[in-house]
């Protein structure tokens, strides 16, 4: 007598026609599922089922009513092939590390390289890491750079490089974002060593030596002057680290000349205040010989306060950052010297410092220190 054929149901489960779905892909888990059953069942669809039909049945009885065995089986052989993915299909699905990148003013065309510097960085190894960046309105918007750090915290960064408005308002919230276990790194201007004692973290400083580039134009600009010449410096935010240190290197130079530095006044970083106070000094002192501005954006405004004044060629005029603005005016004689400190790198600096800890899993307290990024002089025979 010969055993009728079974009926068997509507889902082809030798087939793996299940309604399972499972990343990494629905051919994988087809394989799994059909992989799976063999281990479960042991036996063919026909001609073992032929020779045990009670048992057969039996069995996609109980497994139609606990399909869940089988997808964790399933679940389970996928999981196991996975070691044998390549690589970069790995990495894919791992979470990028995001990287805030937070500027001052962005109305300065120093920080708007700066920020194409880094945003090509990251287009450049973007399977690495995401990136955000910010800015402020201006040098002076401390209040709203501190909310912009408050967000990044919130926002669950894993690392924040930041160029602080004020060297030493930044602090606190900078405490706050090592307190949340985000990575922490200072460029452009440096944070106040005190301050940060007080709140005892360590965050390392990556950028250049200020006081050494403002002593290289200063150098280059006391050539150009007698010993007694009178001189003037106009400086950036006068909180800031990085204003105080070039105003330090532009005084080296001119003491180094024997010039004598008659006012120092800030310019806030930028072009109409560094206007005003290069006219009010040249209406205070008439003999005077050059002007030594903190930046280019204040020397722009030095050069128009020199030609209002009627002084074109007989006051010189010195700047910092070597911002594109500058360029024509340096070929022309308008300004003697800037100091390149190279926008464009100095954020990726910062940024691989920081993805550096990140990825070794560095602890902050560990990461102090300086790493010092090259600054060069300028002037019209610079290639």
């Amino acid at each position: 007598m010969t055993t009728p054929a079974l009926a068997l149901p509507q889902r082809d489960i030798s087939h793996a026609k299940l309604d399972f779905y499972f990343t990494p892909s629905s051919a994988m888990i087809a394989s799994a599922q059909t992989f799976a059953h063999i281990i479960v069942c042991g036996i063919s669809r026909h001609d073992d089922a032929a020779q045990y039909p009670v048992f057969y049945n039996k069995y996609l009885e109980t497994l139609m009513k606990t399909r869940i065995r089988l997808k964790l089986i399933a679940a389970a052989v996928v999981a196991c092939a996975l070691p044998s993915l390549p690589l970069s299909a790995m990495a894919q699905t791992a979470a990028k590390p995001k990287v805030a990148l937070v500027m001052k003013s962005l109305a300065n065309e120093f920080f708007l390289t700066m920020e194409t510097g880094a945003k090509e960085h990251q287009k450049a190894h973007a399977a690495q890491y995401d990136l955000i960046t910010n800015g402020i309105k201006d040098e002076q918007d401390t209040a709203n750079q501190i909310k912009i750090v408050e967000q990044m915290i919130i926002s669950k960064v894993n690392a924040l490089v930041i160029a602080p408005a004020d060297s030493k308002a930044l602090v606190p919230v900078i405490k706050k974002a090592v307190d949340a276990g985000i990575i922490v790194v200072n460029i452009d201007n440096k944070l106040d060593e005190s301050a940060l004692k007080e709140k005892g973290i360590v965050v390392p400083f990556v950028g250049p030596d200020n006081r050494k580039g403002a002593k290289l134009v200063g150098d280059y600009l006391a050539k150009q002057i007698k010993s007694g010449d009178k001189v003037a410096i106009i400086e950036g935010v006068s909180t800031t680290f990085n204003a105080q240190q070039r105003t330090l290197g532009f005084q080296d130079a001119m003491s180094a000349a024997g010039a004598k530095v008659v006012s120092v006044q800030s310019g806030q970083w930028e072009i109409d205040p560094g206007n005003k106070v290069a006219s009010a000094i040249l209406n205070a002192h008439p003999d005077i010989k050059a002007i030594l501005a903190g930046n280019d954006n204040m020397a722009l405004g030095a050069v128009a306060a020199v030609r209002a004044a009627g002084k074109a060629g007989k006051v010189l005029v010195v700047g910092y950052d070597n911002i594109n603005a500058i360029k024509p005016m340096l070929k022309d004689g308008r300004v003697l010297a800037t100091a390149d400190q190279f926008a464009s790198q100095q954020a990726v600096f910062g940024i691989e410092a920081a993805l550096k800890a990140v990825t070794e899993k560095k602890a902050q307290n560990t990461l102090g220190g300086t790493i010092e990024t090259k600054v060069a002089l300028v002037t019209k025979d610079s290639k």
